[in-house]
Order: C-alpha cells, then sequence, then structure tokens
C-alpha cells in the first residue's frame, strides 16, 4: 500500500529480513555456548594455569588484532586508522609487559620504516611494471592468449591458481600481489568471476605455497628463529599436516562459494 501524502513511505519487506539473524547464526552460538560449558565443568588446576599463561600472553595480542581487522571489516574505521590504533594497542601491551624501553622503541621505529620502505618501492615498482607491460601491448598479449584457448571460467580459475601457487616459491606475497595480480585483474570480467571470490582463493593459496615444499618461505622464517638442534626436514614433516588443511579449505571454497562471501554479503549488502 502507498504511504499517504506527507507520510514517509514504508520500509520494504526485504530490509526487515535482512535484520532478522538467520537460524544457523543461533543454532552456531549454541553450539560454541554448549563447548564453553563443557569446558569450564573439564577445567582442573593444571588447564587454569595453563590457562592463565595464555592470559597473559596470547589472549591480549590476539584481542588487539581481532580489534584492529575487526574495525575495518566493520567499518568502523579505515586501514590507517586501524593500523594507529593497533600501534597504540602494542606500545600498551609493552607497557604493560615493561618492555617499553628506548633500545625496543628504536628498533620498532628502524623495523617500520625499514618494511614501510621495502613495501613503498614495491609499489613504485609494480606502478612502472604494470604502465610499461600495457604500453608494450602485454596485457592484450596475454588477454589475446588466455582467451585463445577456449577456457571455461573453472579452467581459467586453475590456471591462475597454479600460476600463483608457483609464483609463491620464490617470491613474498606483496610482489605476487602488486606486480602479477594486476595481470589476471582484467580477465576476471571476461571471465564473469567474482573479485572477492577470486581474491579468497589467492590469499588460500599463497598461505599454501608458502608452505609447499621444497622452497616454503614459512620453513625458512622458522628456521631462521629454531633452536639449533631442529632440521628442515622436521620443520617441512611439521607443516604437511596444516598445508593438507589448505589444500581441503581451497576445495571447499571452490565448491561452496558461500563460505567466503555469505559474511561480506551480510556485512556490505
Amino acid at each position: 500500500a502507498e504511504a499517504a501524502p506527507g507520510q514517509a513511505d514504508p520500509a520494504p519487506d526485504s530490509a526487515a529480513e535482512r535484520l532478522t539473524a538467520p537460524g544457523g547464526y543461533w543454532i552456531f552460538f549454541g553450539i560454541c555456548a554448549a563447548l564453553l560449558a563443557i569446558f569450564y565443568v573439564l577445567l582442573t588446576w593444571a588447564r587454569l594455569e595453563i590457562f592463565k599463561m595464555l592470559m597473559g600472553s596470547f589472549f591480549p595480542l590476539a584481542l588487539m588484532i581481532a580489534a584492529v581487522l575487526g574495525s575495518i571489516t566493520f567499518g568502523l574505521a579505515t586501514p590507517s586508522e586501524a593500523a594507529a590504533m593497533g600501534a597504540m594497542g602494542g606500545a600498551l601491551l609493552a607497557l604493560a609487559y615493561r618492555r617499553l624501553n628506548m633500545p625496543i622503541l628504536k628498533e620498532s621505529v628502524f623495523l617500520t620504516a625499514k618494511t614501510s620502505a621495502m613495501v613503498c618501492w614495491l609499489f613504485v615498482g609494480s606502478s612502472i611494471f604494470s604502465a610499461a607491460f600495457a604500453l608494450l601491448g602485454g596485457q592484450r598479449i596475454i588477454e589475446e592468449w588466455v582467451l585463445s584457448l577456449g577456457l571455461t571460467p573453472i579452467q581459467f580459475m586453475l590456471l591462475a591458481q597454479v600460476i600463483i601457487f608457483l609464483l609463491g616459491w620464490p617470491l613474498e606475497w606483496t610482489e605476487i600481489i602488486v606486480i602479477f595480480m594486476p595481470i589476471f585483474v582484467p580477465l576476471l570480467i571476461t571471465f564473469d568471476i567474482d573479485p572477492l571470490f577470486f581474491g579468497l582463493l589467492v590469499a588460500l593459496n599463497l598461505q599454501t605455497a608458502f608452505l609447499s615444499p621444497p622452497v616454503a618461505m614459512s620453513a625458512f622464517y622458522l628456521k631462521g628463529i629454531s633452536p639449533p638442534h631442529v632440521t628442515l626436514n622436521q620443520i617441512f614433516l611439521g607443516m604437511l599436516p596444516f598445508m593438507g588443511i589448505q589444500i581441503v579449505a581451497i576445495f571447499l571454497l571452490y565448491v561452496f562459494p558461500e563460505i567466503g562471501l555469505w559474511l561480506p554479503t551480510v556485512l556490505y549488502r
């Protein structure tokens, strides 16, 4: 029914439906509450001591990370504002742990400047590479070559993921994102692929590549901080189960895209 003159139009039924929490949410909430109750029932003195250690070491940092990323996800802050709040939270944590002194502060500033300079130069190099690549017709050649293969959207995604997986061995994720991703992004429109879905697959793919022998970056990072008696082969063996989990996650995301697309759809619809 139409509203009377001078009155606001009634809200559409679809808006009311979007505000109603789905049944799956309440089922998940009930399962979490039951697991929490079971945890408290089975809690012993030794587990309580471990829980107290986690409360003093892991949980504050995890809470800060969740707050920074959550504020960006829910649109409460821009990435720059969230980064500033994260830096302040890190300083407060260092103060609470009594580690906030001049040597630590100088080292933090130095590492921040080093990382920022590296990322900025990556963006400069990627911009120059992308501009030169486009001006010389490289993008058009890539598009014509891919289209000449007669690939379906699924085959194109598989081809792109294999290439990105192989690039993840020798290169860092920042270099892949800012240099090689602009080559694939224009083709997403041609194959009618959701850029968000493609980005989720790339993120999972890069995580898998960093765990995959023979050039797993994560393994060498762990080797650099592990005790001398821990060998690289032991690290690879310990990483294989996590790599299997990543592969299963990629497969599930291929089969059920709503796993990754449901929450952004709800938040930004």
